[in-house]
């Protein structure tokens, strides 16, 4: 990596656009970035990260605010910087997040970050990409390493130096971990730590699984588990035994089972042959049972034979008489339908007399004189119906005639009314115009004091603002002004802390010492006299609860310091916005031009509504005027036609008033009405004489037929053979008694001629309550046994069932158990707990063991020639008093003395020079583990004040050669004396507009 050239706008203390050339600087190898105290040295080191990463390293990351606060409003931040990475130039251009002023209204609106990446290929600058994650990958790809090992790779960060050489171990672990991306290892350790969790769970799910299969098991073939096994536990392997006691078990119950099978087949013997006994007693007992039945039957039905012999000949009379009983219900139908016939007859020939129609004496007319009458009537209603046609005309030209006069009065009537609306239009028509005109010019002068209300509005609401803004300005100062007072009084409180703790530190490393160790400034183990600490005398936490304080008082300080900022840029813009106004004069300018610019509103409202009346009245006018012409028109053409048809009404009823002439008929219709009414009547006569006729007729047939019947059937009459007659119910019940008599009569007899039945009647009754209580004895030693042994066998299959699965089961836990044993072991070594780990060291410890020790070997390269060869780094694996993580300690041997000692017993001087040169082998041991990437470009920041200057001269000699192979190196300091040893500076000069920044040589 090299860095070409560096724009920054706006960012950190750089109010306006400063730029820096490191191809320039880069000509005497090394370069000096010098300037006061707080002008912003580091701040050019943090643009050179935020343009690489998008980040700034250490704890100004954590501020989120980059933007400078000397900046003009709406100037946006920006950082540009020009490298080359991998080989290939690039030019990244990055924008923080910040707030710019709103382009409407009042306030801040946040703007996001932002990013574009070109790279220059054959002279021209080629996009690549403008995603922040795209960018941010690419750059991390092309550098390798991330942004906390870029700081300490190639920007040897301000006050980071001494923090690595007297880190604890954990500490020292966590910050190697994230240069080094060990966390594979650590992956690793936790990938077996939770396999072996999971080998051990799915164990313990198995051994449940195998405990309840052995009770299952022990259940089934009533048989207690194995003693030793239940007391092992999980971790006891015991499959073999526990597979021979399950088949043991299965053995026994099958030897069980074949006992019970033989005792079954002797139970169904003895069942077989009392159950046949029974069945033989049975059948005897039920023939006798029988024989004696039928006897009993046959003396009740010969006890009945009287009475059976009247049934009988009564069934047989009501059996003749059968045949005449429905003549006779014919002869009664003829009879009733003849009379029914005969006052119809009458009723018809009284309605006749009754009636209008003169017909003549019809009280003895045949039919066929009733039907010559019937024919002159329709002959009389024909005629009538031809008429009919010249009746239908006359109603309709009567009731045309109607509606054409209807028509033409209505015509007449909206004549005269549209008479009336012609007569007053002209006046209509302009009222409408002079309404259409006032309209219109009030919304032609409404826009233009729209626009001087809208000014008049942001005057006032920026004035009413204004006085607002100005005592939220002054209580801001004020606020301001006792946080100022808090800030400096807790510092010095926390400067008198400091002075008070340094002055007692050493009763303070009096109480650190115990028996037998060395003295850390001394180095002596004996203590003859050790100091003893003042009551008053502040500890550590003391100090650090007050620098909490003082940090917590500058943080309250800056955050009042920009809510005064942000109020004085309120103020000046609502100033501004306010013009000079008063809020009084403002608001009542305001509220003049608003009543003013509602007035014209609710005229010009009205202008579309007055167009559209105006067209309206203009359109109306001409259609009354072609809507008179057109009535005119069709009220002529009404008379003519309402003439003509009056003239065809008066012919035509003429006409029909002749027809009618000698008649009592007052119309048309009521003669045929009569006519049609007198012919229905007559061939209702008719038929009714014929159908009299017919009945009587009828009636005769019948009675000769009844009387004839009687005769044959061996009666006197008629009414002998009604009486001898029954009903077919009573007549069904009683041949079913003599057929019922006769069938058990009959069946008596065949039951008494079966020899089987006259030997069972002849034998002694069975004792049949002996016979069923041995065979139920019998059946239930036959059931008890039969349940006995297919209880056994059940429970053998289910046995053999378990032990089937208990034998799968047993199988499957062997690999599931040398699997957990393996993983428990590995994780166990690499966990640093297993007997085998002789350094007792985890994984991702060892890793970055190695690797330390690798950077203490770099760094001592260095330290020989910074320190005149007198100190070197020791990496030793003890735990330092109060670790819990070893492995990663460092120790500083001294050569002179031949002695080891703790790197917090070094002086500022020697501190610095042994940090810088653990930084500078860390960085090495960095770069060749991020694949040997190329830094021409190397930062180291402050430090050097505290080295004296034979120190000074040997850590700049070792600053020389890193020049080696192109490389630049840049040293962040405001020592004097590094002025006079570097030629080429680079000053950070502040001001109150901001600092800037001069390239200068010496």
């Amino acid at each position: 990596m090299r860095l070409h050239h560096l724009e920054a706008t706006a960012f950190g203390p750089f109010g306006e656009t400063v730029e820096v050339d490191f191809d320039a600087l880069s000509a005497a190898g090394v370069f000096l970035l010098t300037g006061a105290t707080g002008a912003g040295k580091s701040s050019v080191l943090d643009a050179v990260c935020f343009a690489l990463y998008g980040d700034v390293p250490g704890d100004r990351a954590s501020a989120k605010r980059l933007r400078s606060d000397h900046a003009a409003p709406g100037v946006a931040p920006r950082v540009r910087l020009e490298c080359t990475l991998a080989g290939r130039r690039f030019r990244i251009t990055r924008t923080p997040a910040w707030e710019r002023p709103k382009k409407r209204g009042t306030g801040l609106t946040r703007q996001q970050p932002s990013v574009s990446l070109s790279e220059r290929v054959d002279g021209e600058w080629q996009p690549l990409t403008t995603r922040l994650d795209e960018a941010g990958h690419l750059v991390s790809h092309l550098l390798g390493m991330n942004l906390t090992q870029f700081t300490q790779v190639a920007l040897l960060p301000q006050g980071r130096f001494q923090s690595f050489l007297r880190a604890r171990s954990d500490d020292r672990h966590r910050l190697l971990q994230q240069l080094f991306r060990t966390g594979r290892f650590e992956a690793v350790e936790g990938w077996l730590r939770h396999r072996r969790s999971e080998l051990a769970a799915e164990t313990r799910v198995h051994h449940q699984g195998l405990v309840e299969l052995a009770s299952r098991v022990s259940e089934t073939a009533q048989a207690p588990l194995p003693s030793s096994w239940v007391e092992a536990g999980p971790d006891h392997d015991a499959g073999a035994e526990l597979g021979a006691w399950a088949d043991a078990g299965l053995a026994g119950l099958r030897d069980r089972f074949a006992d019970l099978r033989d005792g079954l087949d002797s139970a169904r013997t003895v069942a077989h042959d009392t159950a046949t006994a029974l069945a033989e007693g049975r059948a005897l007992a039920e023939r006798q049972e029988r024989h004696r039945a039928a006897l009993d039957e046959q003396r009740v039905l010969l006890a009945r034979a009287d009475e059976v012999t009247t049934l009988r000949t009564a069934v047989q009379r009501a059996r003749r008489a059968a045949v005449v009983v429905p003549l006779e219900r014919a002869r009664v139908a003829a009879a009733s339908t003849r009379e029914t016939a005969r006052r119809r007859l009458d009723q018809l020939r009284a309605t006749l007399a009754d009636g209008d129609l003169d017909a003549g004496d019809l009280g003895r007319a045949s039919a066929e004189e009733v039907a010559a009458l019937a024919g002159g009537l329709a002959l009389d209603l024909a005629t009538v119906d031809a008429l009919l046609p010249e009746q239908r005309r006359l109603e309709t030209i009567l009731g045309t005639a109607a509606g054409l006069d209807e028509q033409r009065a209505a015509t007449e009537a909206e004549l005269t009314t549209l008479a009336a609306v012609l007569a007053e239009a002209p006046a209509r028509l302009g009222e409408a115009t002079r309404e259409r005109d006032a309209a219109l010019a009030a919304s032609q002068t409404l826009l233009s004091h729209t626009r001087e209300t809208d000014a008049a509005r942001r005057r006032s609401a920026a004035a009413a603002e204004l006085v607002t803004l100005r005592v939220q300005h002054a209580e801001a100062l004020a606020r301001r002004a006792d946080a100022i007072d808090a800030a400096q009084a807790a510092k010095e409180h926390w400067l008198g802390v400091q002075e008070r703790r340094v002055t007692g530190m050493a009763a303070e490393l009096a109480g650190r010492l115990a028996v037998g160790d060395s003295c850390p400034v001394c180095g002596s183990a004996e203590h003859p006299s050790p100091a003893q600490p003042h009551p008053a005398t502040p500890d550590e936490a003391a100090e650090r609860e007050a620098r909490r304080a003082t940090d917590d008082a500058e943080g309250v300080r800056l955050a009042h310091e920009e809510a005064v900022r942000d109020l004085y840029t309120r103020v000046a813009l609502a100033e501004q916005a306010a013009d000079g106004h008063p809020p009084e004069e403002a608001a009542a300018r305001l509220a003049e031009l608003e009543a003013r610019v509602a007035d014209l509103a609710e005229v010009a409202e009205r202008l579309p509504a007055a167009e559209q009346r105006l067209d309206a009245l203009l359109a109306a006018q001409d259609a009354d005027a072609q809507r008179r012409a057109d009535l005119q028109r069709q009220a002529a053409a009404l008379s003519e036609q309402l003439a003509g048809l009056v003239a065809q009404g008066e012919e035509i009823s003429a006409h029909l008033a002749a027809a009618l002439d000698g008649s009592a008929d007052t119309s048309l219709d009521a003669r045929r009405r009569r006519l049609k009414n007198g012919l229905r009547q007559l061939r209702d006569l008719e038929a009714a004489v014929r159908e009299a006729a017919q009945a009587t007729r009828a009636e005769e047939v019948a009675t000769r037929r009844v009387a004839e019947a009687a005769v044959e059937a061996g009666f006197g009459d008629a009414d002998e053979a009604g009486r001898a007659a029954l009903p077919e119910q009573r007549l069904a019940e009683a041949e079913a008694a003599l057929l019922a008599h006769d069938t058990g009569l009959a069946a008596c007899e065949r039951v008494l001629a079966e020899p089987d039945l006259a030997r069972a009647a002849a034998s002694p009754a069975p004792d049949l309550a002996t016979l069923e209580a041995a065979a139920s004895a019998a059946g239930e030693a036959l059931v008890s046994a039969e349940s006995s042994a297919r209880s056994v066998e059940q429970r053998c299959a289910r046995l053999a069932a378990l032990v089937g699965e208990l034998t799968a089961a047993l199988t499957r836990a062997a690999p599931l158990r040398a699997e957990l044993d393996l993983v428990s072991s590995v994780s166990l070594f690499v966990d640093g707990r297993s007997p085998d780990n002789r350094l007792q060291m985890r994984l991702s410890a060892y890793v970055l063991a190695a690797r330390l020790g690798q950077v203490v070997d770099a760094a001592n390269e260095r330290l020989a020639s910074m320190s005149d060869r007198r100190y070197a780094l020791e990496h030793t694996g003890r735990r330092g008093a109060g670790e819990t993580r070893g492995g990663l300690s460092l120790l500083v041997r001294d050569d002179w003395t031949g002695e080891t000692r703790d790197p917090a017993t070094l002086s500022g001087g020697e501190t610095f020079v042994v940090s810088l040169a653990l930084a500078l082998g860390l960085a090495d041991v960095v770069t060749h583990e991020a694949g040997g990437a190329d830094l021409d470009t190397l930062f180291v920041d402050e430090g050097f004040g505290a080295l004296d200057a034979d120190t000074l001269d040997d850590v700049l000699d070792t600053l020389d050669t890193l020049r080696d192979g192109g490389r630049v190196v840049g040293v962040v300091s405001h020592v004097a004396q590094m002025r006079e040893r570097i030629p080429s500076h680079l000053e950070v000069r502040k001001g109150r507009q901001g600092s800037s920044l001069a390239l200068a040589r010496e």
